[in-house]
């Protein structure tokens, strides 16, 4: 317990990681010379233990101040309120890694009790605003706040307060009002916030008839509690429960002067509060949100997914690094906040998506092209097969017809018969002709249409090199897909080019592909021309259709 609040009461308002490790070496100098006798030396060190008090370890409705046993008790109770908060109000989809629900913790240890304000100070996007809702609905308050506008005023702002103070002074009701710097849009506005922090009470906040209608109303709890029902205790009772039950939770940015010269000129923005500093997210809470909002993008394998995951804190880590260097270098400081994380994220979600739909039309495109080319080929080799059984045909019957003419010489009637015959024949031929030709106009127009993809296809070929093919020799175990594209290609090589081991019916023999590409490889430039030079084997018919099936 002493280790915690210690913790709580230096150590969170320790603004950088280096301020905190010293006072944690402090402390654990401290506890090993006060408390030898016991074990305390696990919840510090490099991978300490977590070390959490609160006061819903029994149950939400619970309000015993105790420590949790383990992290996954805290994760478990946090995920449960999550959940019931979530039924009851607008979803909040949070990841609930260990420093997010150390801060649930802490603001609602602060606002737990009476007059009890937090001060929290991060980056944008730090999650101030979602953790301090979910700890006002672990603590059954309400959370409240003003809404911002074109219009809206001191006299707005005061009207708003008019609102908490009625809740929670004569209603009895417990607040927690969400106040943000972005809704400063007068300065004047923290005068209010800091005589409610400092005192519980805003001067001239209501009228004497107001005041009279309060008085009147807490009248009755005031009679209850025992006390004196004149106006001046009627008063001091109400203002006595505001203190209770209004909690203001503060979420402001250390980033340029704002905060520090609001801090010079409303010193209740300190003194009152108890400051929860939000320092940058450790690695292992960047890689559990990651893995949590790529959960729904199909990837090619679970090695792919978890590179993925692991780069995405990675980049963050090293655009941070450099931000530093950028500022020691320019005096210029650059911002990494888990709101740009979370945008990362949604970039590459959208990037993943648009690329992976144009490479999947271009696969099918190619491949519709490529089946195309060879059905064609097929049916212009069976014509041109047919054409020619019907041309020596004709020929002989023609022959065997001048014959005939010769022979009977004047027998003109046979003759005429003959030539009859024949001609019936050319007419056949005629029209297998024409139909030839019909096919063959279709077939050079589907040609027409598949020509494009095939320079797509060299032209895809053309961007190759030969250092390509160098760093594809270095990996002893390349990607699926790198795999897969060999394969394809020893088998269009079969019987084309004579490192390819064949079986005997010309199909690919080997039980490891990428080692007999990598073979293939060992002459990087005879590799890629004997490539280029592929198109022009096609052409020759050179390569055997099965290489294709």
């Amino acid at each position: 317990m002493w280790v915690h609040e210690a913790e709580r009461i230096y150590g969170d308002r320790l603004v950088n990681a280096a301020n905190l490790a010293t006072f944690k070496g402090l402390s654990s100098e401290l506890v090993s010379k006060s408390f030898s006798r016991f074990n305390l030396k696990k919840y510090f060190g490099a991978t300490p233990e977590p070390l959490i008090f609160a006061q819903f370890v029994g149950g939400l409705d619970d309000r015993l101040y105790d420590q949790f046993p383990n992290a996954d008790a805290l994760t478990a109770r946090l995920s449960e309120a999550l959940r019931e908060y979530n039924d009851t109000n607008a979803v909040m989809d949070l990841v609930l890694f260990e420093d997010a629900m150390k801060h649930v913790c802490k603001i609602a240890r602060i606002v737990a009790s009476d007059q009890g304000h937090a001060l929290l100070v991060g980056v944008g996007g730090s999650g101030k605003q979602s953790l301090s809702r979910l700890s006002s609905f672990i603590c059954s308050y309400t959370t409240v706040g003003i809404m911002i506008s074109s219009s809206y005023g001191m006299a707005d702002l005061k009207t708003d307060l008019q609102g908490f103070f009625m809740k929670c002074g004569v209603k009895d009701e417990g607040l927690m009002f969400l106040f943000t710097e972005g809704q400063i849009t007068n300065e004047r506005f923290l005068v209010y916030i800091n005589d409610l922090l400092s005192s519980g009470e805003v001067s001239d906040l209501f009228v004497a008839e107001d005041v009279d209608g309060i008085v009147n109303n807490v009248r009755p709890a005031v009679k209850s509690e025992g006390l004196i029902d004149s106006k001046d205790n009627c008063w001091k009772f109400f203002i006595d429960r505001i203190k209770k039950n209004l909690h203001m939770s503060l979420c402001f940015s250390p980033v340029g002067d704002a905060f520090r010269n609001r801090a010079k000129k409303f010193p209740a923005l300190i003194n009152c509060t108890v400051i929860d500093w939000f320092h940058a997210w450790p690695e292992d809470a960047l890689l559990s949100v990651a893995s949590k909002f790529l959960a729904d993008v199909d990837m090619a394998s679970d090695e792919v997914r978890d590179g993925v995951e692991h780069f995405m804190p990675y980049s963050f880590r090293v655009v941070g690094r450099y931000s530093e260097t950028i500022l020691e270098q320019e005096r210029r400081a650059v911002y990494t906040t888990p709101k740009s994380f979370l945008e990362l994220i949604k970039l590459f979600k959208v990037m993943y998506g648009k690329k992976e739909g144009e490479l999947t039309a271009s696969k099918e495109k190619y491949e519709t092209g490529v089946i195309k080319l060879t059905e064609t080929g097929e049916i212009v080799a069976k014509l041109e097969d047919e054409l020619k059984i019907f041309a020596v045909e004709v020929e002989a019957k023609k022959k065997s017809a001048d014959e005939q003419a010769e022979v009977v010489g004047g027998e003109k009637v046979k003759v005429e018969a003959q030539n009859a015959i024949a001609e019936e024949e050319a007419r056949k031929c005629l029209e297998i002709k024409v139909t030839v030709e019909a096919k063959m106009a279709s077939v050079q127009r589907d040609l027409d249409a598949a020509l494009p993809l095939v320079a797509k296809a060299e032209a895809a070929l053309a961007g190759l090199n030969i250092d390509d093919f160098r760093m594809l020799k270095a990996l002893n175990n390349p990607p699926g897909d790198v795999k897969d594209t060999f394969v394809c290609v020893l088998h269009l090589l079969c019987r084309v080019d004579p490192g390819v081991p064949c079986d005997a019916k010309g199909r690919l023999k080997t039980e490891k592909p990428w080692p007999t590409a990598l073979g293939l490889m060992k002459d990087p430039k005879g590799f890629l021309a004997t490539l280029n030079a592929y198109k022009g084997k096609i052409d020759a018919e050179e390569v055997p259709a099965q290489n294709f099936k």
